[in-house]
């Protein structure tokens, strides 16, 4: 930049007229005459330093140089530049060279800069000084900053012949520039320095001064306060390690302190130490000026540091230092970077002026700061830190051009001071501070909040949303404290004390990862889990065969509690309902997170006026549902990672509304905060939204969010219809229309015929599936649209609406489509009159069970159990010709129902399938859910099973367990399974084997399931490519406990502990069968006997018959079964007969249950070989 426009170099007369004028308009005094020699002293101190370079080509005169004012740096001066009047242009360059490397340097411009050192800026006055240094003309002030400061410099007029000027960064626009003095200025007026000794100075020294106030040992050194405004500049001239006099001091006591100390007055001056200028006053003390005060001193106090060990508190080192800052870490809150190995912390002492020229590039000297290493919270690297009695030094500016600094990095100074101050942090508290503040600023600035907003200074009756959120942690680990440090008793105190002196490694406290990195977190943490060979232990697994195996292996889900990550996270984002899935999200500036909330008391989540709220979690369940498409041949290959042919996961969030921190963003929120909510739609009605109008309804019923056959392509368009995802709910008006007066509902306007029915279903279709997860059966709400009045607008009703549901809108008067850009309010009940009441519809358990299909829609509410994926219910689609549509896969519920007083809770098989896929959040093993509208079905085997349709409704009611809870099977007596209330569906008994009915050992094919002979699929090379077979084994006996017999199916890995065979037995017996690929025996009677197709030796036969009515087998076992069939009252229990019984010569005539179905899940041996009494039974 130039002030003036470049002059030609021959015209040395027209840079003199021009620096005549430059100098009357900016350096002569305003109001005054300009002065005679003023001009010729400015030109002849430009010329000295000018001749100073080697080289200058022969000009007197710097003529590429122009004038410069305060006004024109900061107008015109827009970008980082450095003035060298005394360099040439080759000594520029070689210090461009050594700085390159470091980064960019500072450009240079060809300016003269001239200006008066004051202490004073603009717009102070002589009391409102405080210690900073500017430099004024009579267009201006400017701060600056020099390295070696001499008192005699200010207040006269100087020439800089070497400095650098930056402006205010962009995101600092109310801020302004400042200078760099490099090197010392050249006075335009001679300076007499000299000191008169005629008269010399009568001083005390140190010792002396510290004895005339303690009247005790004399110390080393002695403290003096410094508060006359005209004097705060000293701490700039002020070097340690030089001699100095300070003169007319004064003794005073300060508040806190047990001792006087020296204080300077306002006629006191600060002198450079000339010993032959100087006189020791030797005092004879008759009588001591202070009275000793013999009480210790009080030592800092902290609960918590007393309770810690002692070994864990350690000390830091005072030490001093020299290095180069390489990094801004944080420019607000005092952080940087020195020589890339240590950090620098200044926020423990109030640097005024030097933190703005801190930046890479910058050495300076460190005396008597505190060494802090192991500091934990996140913090790897020592932490240079000092406190009040340390000192900072500049010893060099930097070469290199400031980088500019993101927002969040040049925000937040007066917070961290604030929490440092009242809280009292410790340092490595504070370090952790700083970073979760940045965190969070990362997560919601400047989409939420404007970092200078999210960042703010808290007031007691307006706290910043930052200091919200770190609250929780903050309030256990360091609540406010009163009284706060007080800074003079940190450095008058003897002996020292600060709060770098001891200091305690953190454990850091919690984290708050950007949500997709815990969603990537999340489906890491999944895969690595994921292990075949775990979720199919190998007993079961090696008799499965490959379909049966990757489906197994297809659907699987793990858990992430807050204590699984180190350090702890906490969840943190604004709550938005999606417009495209129809669930809640929290979001942040990186992604998204689905979420399930549940109110307290297993209350649903209702209320939309928490949409666009920021939510902070600490205790929550992060669910990662892992869907996996496989081909593994068999059990063998299970460890080959290959054979995945694709892996999925859906990650989500599950918590309770009562452990989660909500707070409401500021009105003073970006514009951008919008695009964190639904598109095209704002979260709530805006509060100066004066035109609207409404209705209330009360919701009924709600239907599943499923594909429905809504078309949303305009009329007339030749785009292909898509089916959107929509769902309706049913209610009833509750009165008619209200329009908005201000801020609040007139009455609702008369209708013409209040004898109508009020009944009427909405539907929900577009972006208004974002109000799916607030809509619940029970409530009353209000439908807001936005807008003038328009007549009839909530009594339209929609003719696509009417023909896609004919038989469903048999009750309802009206179908009405939900706008995208309607508004929807809960309402309470309480305040509405004559609004209806809606019980929690729950199916009778006889009616649930009965073969009564003429109410095929059941209510009810389970515990899941179990969820696998299985085949479709249906038949396979018909393949046409070119069509590559493949049947889904459909998702099977295993369910616990919850009945009252029901000891033994009867179990269901629930069915997902078609346009229900992928299932609603939170429907996982552990979790109870109410289900409504369930569709129920019979089997062909007489089983009652329920399916989903478009009519469901499904509220989850709580969350599975974080703990896993081994509840043990009931050991009941067999003869209770025969009545008929309460049966238990799996149970444990002790019992006796009675003989064998029915053995069967096979090979089949892992592939299609057909037999193999000699380990060879027998439709192989024909349509079967497999080469894998895998053995299937099935045994059916007779057991009894005394009270009723059962009938026990065992299967594959239980066949051979009912028969009593050890792994490597069972596996020979195996081997033996894979020649004839397959043996069944039917014993009948005392004998046992092949099936006509059955094909082996004599002796494998003869093994198998001798084994089955061996004691080996025929012997008391504690068996865990379940029921062959789930409970049903379809078909009858058959009642007892009559039967029978030789005992001896004696014929014995009674009534003999019906034998019971069971199928084995475990058997154990037992020791006893007595079994408990039989309770007597009536029939």
């Amino acid at each position: 930049m130039a002030a003036h426009p470049p002059h030609p170099l021959d015209s040395e007369q027209a840079w003199l007229e021009n620096a005549q004028a430059f100098i009357h308009k900016s350096l002569c005094p305003a109001g005054e005459e300009p002065s005679v020699q003023l001009t010729p002293l400015v030109i002849d101190c430009v010329k000295t330093v000018w001749l100073s370079q080697e080289v200058n080509h022969g000009f007197t005169l710097p003529l590429s140089y122009s004038f410069v004012s305060v006004q024109d740096l900061k107008t015109h001066q827009l970008l980082p530049c450095c003035s060298h009047l005394s360099w040439s242009s080759s000594a520029y360059q070689t210090w461009v060279q050594e700085a390159e490397p470091s980064g960019t340097p500072l450009p240079r411009e060809r300016l003269l800069f001239l200006g008066t050192l004051t202490d004073l800026s603009e717009n102070l006055e002589q009391e409102g000084r405080n210690g900073n240094l500017y430099v004024k003309d009579n267009t201006g002030v400017l701060a600056c900053e020099l390295i070696d400061l001499d008192l005699s410099w200010m207040g006269r007029l100087f020439l800089f012949p070497s400095w650098s000027y930056l402006p205010p960064a962009r995101c600092n626009s109310s801020g302004e520039g400042h200078l760099e003095l490099w090197d010392s200025p050249v006075p335009v007026f001679p300076m007499t320095t000299s000191l008169d000794c005629a008269t010399p100075l009568h001083v005390l020294y140190p010792k002396a001064a510290s004895y005339v106030l303690r009247q005790s040992q004399a110390a080393s050194h002695v403290s003096i306060i410094v508060q006359v405004p005209a004097q705060l500049v000293w701490h700039r001239a002020l070097k340690p390690g030089r001699a100095y006099v300070l003169t007319n001091l004064r003794v005073s006591r300060v508040s806190g302190h047990p001792n006087r100390v020296w204080r300077t007055s306002p006629s006191s001056h600060l002198l450079p130490l000339r010993l032959e200028c100087v006189h020791e006053w030797d005092l004879e003390l008759d009588r001591p000026l202070s009275e000793a005060d013999s009480r210790p001193l009080p030592m800092p106090r902290n609960s918590r540091n007393r309770k810690e060990q002692k070994d864990l508190v350690r000390d830091s080192r005072v030490l001093s230092y020299m290095g180069m800052v390489t990094g801004v870490l944080n420019e607000p809150a005092g952080l940087f970077e020195l020589d890339r190995q240590l950090e620098l912390c200044l926020a423990y002492q109030q640097f005024p002026g030097i933190r703005q020229v801190i930046r890479p590039g910058v050495s300076l000297e460190l005396q008597d700061v505190h060494l802090l290493q192991s500091l934990g919270g996140g913090t790897t690297r020592p932490v240079l830190a000092p406190c009040f009695r340390g000192a900072v030094l500049l010893r060099a500016f930097s070469r290199l051009k400031p980088e500019i600094q993101p927002s969040h990095q040049t925000q937040g100074a007066s917070l961290y001071k604030q929490l440092l101050w009242e809280r009292q942090l410790a340092l490595p508290l504070y370090l952790w501070t700083v970073k979760a503040l940045m965190e969070l600023a990362h997560k919601l600035c400047p989409h939420v909040l404007r970092h200078r907003q999210f960042l703010q200074h808290s007031s007691p009756g307006n706290p910043s949303l930052a200091l919200q959120l770190l609250a929780p942690n903050l309030d256990v680990l360091a609540p406010p404290c009163s009284p706060s440090w007080n800074p003079q008793k940190v450095i008058l105190g003897e002996p020292h004390h600060c709060p770098l002196q001891k200091y305690t490694r953190l454990q850091t406290p919690c984290s708050f990862p950007a949500l997709a990195t815990v969603v990537k977190e999340g489906e890491r943490r999944a895969w690595d889990a994921f292990d075949p060979q775990a979720l199919l232990p190998l007993p079961e697994a090696s008799h499965l065969t490959s379909c049966q195996l990757n489906q197994h292996l297809s659907w699987s889900w793990l858990r992430l509690l807050p204590s699984a990550f180190q350090p702890p996270q906490v969840l943190l984002g604004v709550l938005v309902a999606s417009s495209h899935k129809g669930f809640l999200q929290l979001r942040d500036q990186s992604g998204s997170l689905p979420c399930l909330l549940l109110d307290k008391d297993s209350r649903p989540f209702s209320d939309p006026q928490f949409i666009g709220v920021v939510v902070r979690v600490e205790r929550f369940q992060l669910i990662i549902e892992r869907n996996v498409k496989s081909s593994y041949p068999s059990w063998k290959e299970l460890s080959i990672t290959s054979y995945i042919q694709k892996q999925k996961a859906r990650v989500y969030v599950q918590f309770f509304l009562a452990d989660a921190l909500i707070l409401p963003v500021p009105r003073f929120s970006s514009p951008l905060s919008t695009s964190l909510t639904s598109p095209r739609t704002k979260p709530t009605l805006p509060e100066d939204l004066h035109i609207a109008q409404s209705r209330l309804f009360f919701l009924s019923h709600k239907e599943a969010l499923m594909k429905r056959n809504v078309p949303l392509s305009p009329a007339g368009s030749s785009e292909m219809p898509k089916l959107p995802l929509s769902f309706l709910v049913s209610g009833s008006w509750l009165g008619g229309t209200q329009r908005k007066e201000g801020t609040a509902w007139r009455p609702s306007e008369p209708k013409g015929d209040n004898s109508k029915d009020q009944k009427v279903l909405l539907l929900f279709v577009g972006s208004s599936v974002r109000w799916f997860e607030f809509l619940h059966p029970g409530q009353v709400y209000r439908l807001v649209a936005p807008g003038p009045a328009t007549p009839l607008l909530f009594e339209e009703d929609d003719p696509s609406c009417m023909s896609q549901r004919p038989l469903e809108l048999a009750g309802c008067t009206s179908c009405l489509t939900v706008q995208d850009d309607w508004i929807l309010e809960l309402e309470s009940s309480q305040d509405i009159p004559d609004v209806p009441s809606v019980n929690k519809a729950e199916t009778s358990l006889s009616d649930l069970f009965s073969s009564n299909c003429s109410d095929s829609l059941v209510s009810f509410s389970a515990e899941i159990l179990s969820r696998t994926l299985c085949e479709p219910l249906s038949a396979s689609l018909q393949m046409k010709p070119g069509n590559a549509q493949v049947a889904r896969e459909c998702v099977k519920l295993t369910v616990a129902l919850e009945i009252a007083d029901c000891q033994f809770p009867p179990h269901l098989d629930i069915y997902i399938n078609g346009p229900h896929l992928p299932p609603p959040l939170g429907l996982l093993p552990g979790a109870r859910v109410y289900f409504s509208q369930l569709e129920k079905k019979i089997s062909r085997s007489h089983n009652i099973y329920c399916c989903f349709r478009s009519s469901t409704y499904v509220q989850v009611l709580s969350f599975p367990p974080e703990a896993t809870i081994s509840v043990s099977l009931p050991h009941i007596y067999l003869a209770e399974l025969l009545r008929s209330d309460q049966t238990p569906f799996q149970a444990t008994a002790s019992c006796h084997i009675v003989c064998v009915f029915s053995l069967q050992l096979r090979w089949v094919c892992s592939h299609c399931t057909s037999l193999c002979v000699q380990g060879r699929c027998t439709l192989q090379g024909s349509t079967c490519p497999s080469k894998t077979s895998v053995s299937q084994a099935s045994l059916r006996l007779l057991v009894e406990d005394g009270t009723a017999e059962a009938v026990v199916t065992c299967r594959n890995h239980h066949v051979a502990t009912a028969l009593g065979l050890r792994p490597s037995e069972w596996t020979s017996l195996l081997e033996f069968v894979r020649g004839p690929g397959r043996i069944a025996l039917q014993f009948l009677g005392t004998g046992a006997h092949l099936e006509p197709s059955a094909k082996m030796n004599d002796s494998l036969a003869l093994f198998l018959r001798t084994l089955c009515s061996s004691i080996s087998v025929l012997r008391p076992i504690v068996l865990s079964f379940e029921l062959e069939k789930k409970p049903s009252n379809i078909i009858p229990v058959d009642p007892p007969r009559l039967q029978r019984f030789q005992c001896g010569e004696l014929p014995f005539l009674t009534h003999v249950n019906p034998k019971l179905r069971l199928s084995c899940l475990s058997i154990q041996e037992t020791e006893h070989t007595s079994f408990r009494e039989a309770s007597a039974f009536s029939h």
